[in-house]
């Protein structure tokens, strides 16, 4: 109906332009929004007093013309101007029928629209480094991504959705070095394990991966490998710095076999991270290699715009990014003093790469710690001459993991973490999926394993699945009851649903292209997780309220077509989720 509204206003204003009333060069963007009092109408706009101060005209002149020159149409009952300038539409009560029409006719389809115009959007979710197993922190992230993709992929844009796989750099090395490192104890040799090397029990798995396909031709003996190395930190050294020596000390003992550790980690790692995330509903259209932007030169081809823009500078033996300069709180290195490239030096190449592939919006999604990030990035796409206008960046908070009143650790680097599969195995996809988008990104959120477990009304992921499985209930008793299902007697006879409780259904069942809508243009899928509570709640009240397997042919089937429509907007909405709409539970 909210479209069908705009439609009618576009079009009264076309035909205030062929009258001289407004000029050709008016285009403005129609809102039609729903009143919160039903005193006030139905729908609503402010459109006469967008335009009244453009058009020079009175808004309650304005909105008479307006008024004046709208279509006729048998939904629309009456229309009133109030306050300022407000235009009011009261709808036919028979109007209200044309949703079941609607979901009937368009099933999976209904909601779904072309308001992106097949727009391209490049969104990037998750990219954690590949050092170890997903974990319940990455699963907000995972789950965030894959329904903001999908939401916009419903509302008619063209989503590419990809991972940056950060395959390069100090934390890989790390990896490498700590799964050698287990590699050698496994072989016999016995040290210190270093205090800032990966500990999880996945390294030793890995480990053992590489000792049986190689056996022992990575050994080195514990005292070559550590041999005159600096102090690790418990012994009062630095750790940052210990790390780093052994790592050269890794690099320098194994010279060309040092690849084939770090790719052993690296693959097996990635592979144990694709397969977790297509578990978890979370599938991507691309994974891009970080080490591509340095096997290409896409890395120093970005460094050569930079510096012929005149945004590169020398200090202190390394390469300086002039980001201060716009926006930046401070300027940034991009070559290290030994050489070699930062990270962030790969992220200008990598957000040059999106753009160059003609995506029209970028959108990253973030942990919320990244926050800094944002400036810097956007002073290197202005930088590079292109639009960082283009460049979204949502940022995701950290989800905490409560058992009973203990918090559960997060560190990856010490491995005692809950991997993203524990909790899967623990309380189910859906209500990981479902519990991790119910509130704004932005905001902190603490997962209740007991209410993700909980087979109750207070789970909302199991309230809003009970309403599916309640409605196939009914249609599997139709049968039992002797009764048979006419949707064709159903539909004509749909005034027959004017109970209070079927109208607020129709009401809500109404709103739901407009909740996808908005979920979708400002990335917030909790609308729709609200929107399904809701929903769940009316039809709840509804199935308690009423009996639907009634003698009464025509009122038991208008009331199967309903039930059967709020069946159809449970199953697209939960589709949109990456949820199951299970038939019995």
């Amino acid at each position: 109906m909210k479209k069908q509204l705009e439609t009618l206003i576009s079009e009264a204003l076309l035909t205030l332009k062929t009258q001289s009333i407004l000029t050709d060069d008016l285009n403005p963007v129609i809102h039609v929004e729903r009143t919160r009092d039903v005193a006030h109408g139905d729908f609503a706009t402010n459109i006469a007093l967008i335009l009244a101060k453009t058009a020079k005209k009175n808004p309650r002149q304005l909105a008479e013309n307006i008024i004046a020159a709208l279509p006729t149409n048998e939904a629309v009952l009456k229309v009133e101007i109030a306050g300022a300038g407000f235009i009011n539409f009261f709808i036919n009560p028979n109007a209200q029928y044309q949703v079941i029409v609607d979901i009937h006719a368009t099933g999976e389809n209904f909601g779904k629209s072309n308001r992106g115009e097949g727009k391209k959007i490049q969104i990037e979710f998750v990219s954690a480094n590949p050092t170890g197993p997903l974990h319940v922190g990455h699963g907000r992230g995972a789950a965030y991504g894959s329904v903001v993709g999908n939401l916009l992929t419903a509302t008619g844009f063209y989503v590419h959705r990809e991972y940056y796989v950060n395959d390069a750099g100090r934390q890989m090395d790390i990896l490498a070095t700590s799964v050698w490192l287990r590699y050698l104890e496994i072989s016999g040799e016995t040290f210190v394990f270093p205090s800032n090397a990966y500990r999880g029990d996945y390294v030793r798995g890995i480990s053992q991966k590489l000792f049986n396909q190689y056996g022992k031709n990575f050994v080195h003996t514990a005292e070559t490998v550590f041999a005159n190395l600096p102090l690790d930190e418990p012994k009062g050294g630095d750790k940052e710095i210990y790390i780093d020596t052994v790592i050269s000390r890794a690099k320098e003992l194994l010279n060309k076999d040092y690849r084939i550790v770090f790719d052993m980690g690296l693959n097996d790692i990635l592979e144990d991270i694709k397969e977790d995330l297509i578990e978890f509903g979370t599938t991507y259209d691309q994974w891009f290699s970080e080490r591509s932007l340095m096997d290409d030169g896409s890395i120093d081809k970005a460094l050569a715009v930079l510096k012929s823009n005149n945004y590169l500078y020398e200090k202190d033996g390394a390469i300086w990014f002039k980001s201060s300069e716009l926006g930046d709180e401070k300027d940034r290195v991009v070559i290290r003093d030994n050489g070699q490239h930062t990270y962030f030096a790969s992220d200008i190449a990598y957000h040059w790469n999106k753009l160059e592939r003609g995506f029209d919006t970028l959108i990253d999604i973030w942990g919320a710690d990244h926050h800094g990030y944002i400036p810097r990035v956007k002073a290197a796409l202005t930088a590079l001459g292109a639009d960082e206008k283009k460049l979204n960046v949502l940022l995701v908070q950290f989800a905490s993991l409560w058992r009973g009143e203990e918090k559960v650790s997060m560190s990856t680097r010490s491995g005692e973490f809950v991997t993203l599969r524990e909790l899967r195995d623990e309380v189910g996809r859906d209500a990981a999926r479902f519990f991790y988008v119910m509130r704004r990104s932005e905001q902190h959120m603490d997962f209740d394993l007991e209410l993700a477990k909980s087979k109750s009304n207070e789970n909302p992921v199991f309230y809003v699945q009970y309403a599916h499985a309640r409605v196939c209930s009914v249609l599997r008793q139709l049968q039992e009851k002797g009764f048979t299902k006419n949707a064709v007697l159903g539909m004509a006879n749909l005034s027959e649903l004017n109970t209070e409780h079927e109208t607020a259904l129709l009401t809500t069942l109404a709103r739901y292209p407009e909740v996808i809508e908005r979920a979708a243009t400002q990335y917030e899928p909790h609308l729709l997780i609200n929107y399904l509570r809701e929903l769940a709640t009316d039809f709840h009240t509804y199935y308690n309220a009423h009996q639907f397997l009634v003698e009464d042919d025509k009122l038991r089937n208008a009331r199967l077509n309903l039930i059967i429509a709020v069946q159809q907007v449970l199953v697209n909405g939960l589709t949109l989720l990456g949820i199951s709409a299970p038939e019995a539970m």
